[in-house]
């Protein structure tokens, strides 16, 4: 009996192929990490951030040559909700869709509370928080058009927890986690998922500065790498079907395990119902291990 066997090609099909990505702060770093994880995965791919013309455009050139999708870049400064909307407007129109928003864009400034230079708090909180509600009140109605959407905040641990001398950023990135959530809430039945990213240290020019005396202080043998925070963004984007629903709005630390204690209030979904979907949908099995030292402590 002859069986029919289906043609081997030579890649296997790329869950986000046709997908469009835009990954604010995406220029070095945790940033550009995620938009090289979401390339390898089929998304076109929107950069946007600081640095110099030449080297963002060797950078945007490699991800299109490796990957083969289309990659451009936006140079909108995410103090400003004009330049946002703009940037938001040209992806729409040059690509017809916008289906993945990485927030990603982020400074630091350090200092102590009663020195804290006013203007770096209102930059730190325009950067950091701010330009995250303008890119998702702007990106929503194009994601609601298509009936898809993922929505994926980098938060941080100081989303979670407090720091010193880090009164807005640690402001900010707690503010990250709570509109993840309202997010979550209001997007919950229309295809679209959101959710935070919280890493801890990560060796990223933003913090290289800051390591040796954080290291000092907390008895750190290093920094994280921005692949593993960059495979839990990418994670989020690819979670698909009647699972992904059910991973939504909750924390994800930078190796991608869930904190269920932080999830969104008031939402029906159950540790196990979002355990199952965590390991069905993204393939994480060891999520089931956390969340049942998760229901231990608490």
């Amino acid at each position: 009996m002859n069986i029919p066997l289906k043609p081997q090609t030579s890649q296997p099909a790329r869950a986000l192929a046709g997908k469009v990505a835009l990954v604010t702060g995406s220029t070095s770093g945790i940033g550009l990490g995620i938009a090289r994880a979401l390339a390898a995965a089929g998304a076109d791919i929107v950069l946007n951030g600081l640095g110099v013309a030449a080297e963002i455009g060797r950078t945007r050139e490699q991800i299109a040559v490796e990957f083969g999708v289309k990659a451009s870049y936006s140079p909108a400064d995410m103090t400003k909700p004009r330049s946002i909307g703009e940037m938001i407007a040209a992806t729409i129109a040059q690509s017809g869709r916008l289906d993945i928003l990485v927030n990603n864009a982020g400074i630091q400034h350090v200092a102590p509370l009663d020195q804290f230079p006013v203007e770096k708090w209102d930059q730190v909180l325009a950067i950091n928080l701010t330009s995250a509600f303008h890119t998702t009140r702007l990106a929503l109605p194009a994601m609601r058009q298509n009936g898809f959407g993922r929505i994926i905040n980098i938060a941080s641990a100081h989303g979670l927890v407090g720091s010193p001398f880090k009164a807005a950023y640690v402001a900010a990135k707690h503010g990250i986690v709570g509109l993840t959530k309202v997010t979550a809430l209001e997007t919950a039945e229309e295809g679209i998922t959101c959710n935070a990213v919280c890493p801890g240290y990560v060796s990223t020019p933003l913090v290289e500065a800051q390591i040796d005396g954080q290291a000092k202080a907390w008895y750190f043998a290093r920094s994280g790498d921005p692949r593993r925070a960059a495979g839990a963004a990418a994670e989020q984007a690819l979670c698909h079907g009647r699972g992904a629903r059910r991973v939504d709005g909750v924390p994800v630390d930078g190796r991608g395990r869930f904190d269920h204690r932080h999830r969104a209030p008031g939402r029906w979904r159950l540790d196990r119902a979002l355990t199952w979907a965590a390991a069905t949908s993204c393939r994480r099995w060891r999520v089931f291990d956390q969340c049942e030292r998760t229901r231990s402590e608490t």
